[in-house]
């Protein structure tokens, strides 16, 4: 189970208001739970482990420093995706006026192991093949497929977190899966080609 899919929207909720009346611990609760998948999301626009880190940190002293706000926030966990997103684009943009960078490539997605008993048939060997396809995705559909399916982020929030549309993340992702399929299918007769229509 991810992290994001531990706390709920009730919880995150709660923890809002305890925020906002300056409880730590509370604060301590939502960083533990997303820090690390925000430091990934950073990590695949920004390249470095150590910016990534600096930047969602940076997202949450704001946060605490505005925390009295945070129960105005209607989405807490898009908010947090956004916010690491704004302040990734400002470091590149900061950092290109200092260099001339290179385009930067998307971290490879480490896909989480399944407790269902089909996932645990699934070989070492096929989950290096569907890296490989995942890592040879357009920039954008990689970037969307880890936040789907990694992060557990519904089709909606990652829509507002990339100022996208929801039918573009579902034509991403529609995109990914086939990839993924294609390639298993050509290594393992047994592994089914996915819906055109629904993932």
């Amino acid at each position: 189970m991810s992290d994001t899919e531990i706390i709920n929207d009730q919880v995150l909720e709660g923890l809002k208001k305890r925020i906002a009346e300056s409880d730590q611990q509370a604060f301590r609760i939502l960083f533990d739970s997303y820090s690390s998948k925000l430091i990934e999301f950073a990590l695949s626009m920004v390249k470095l482990r150590d910016a990534a880190t600096e930047i969602v940190d940076e997202v949450f002293v704001r946060i605490w420093q505005q925390r009295q706000r945070i129960v105005s926030i209607q989405n807490l966990k898009v908010y947090l995706y956004t916010a690491t997103k704004n302040t990734a684009l400002n470091y590149i943009s900061k950092k290109a006026k200092e260099q001339v960078i290179e385009p930067f490539d998307f971290i490879n997605i480490q896909l989480r192991d399944s407790e269902s008993p089909e996932q645990q048939m699934i070989t070492s060997e096929i989950f290096k093949k569907i890296k490989i396809v995942v890592n040879e995705l357009p920039p954008r559909c990689k970037m969307i497929f880890k936040l789907v399916r990694e992060d557990g982020l519904k089709y909606k929030e990652v829509a507002e977190i990339l100022n996208i549309s929801v039918n573009t993340v579902d034509a991403q992702m529609v995109i990914a899966v086939k990839r993924i399929s294609e390639k298993l299918k050509s290594d393992f007769d047994w592994v089914p080609h996915p819906s055109s229509k629904k993932i």
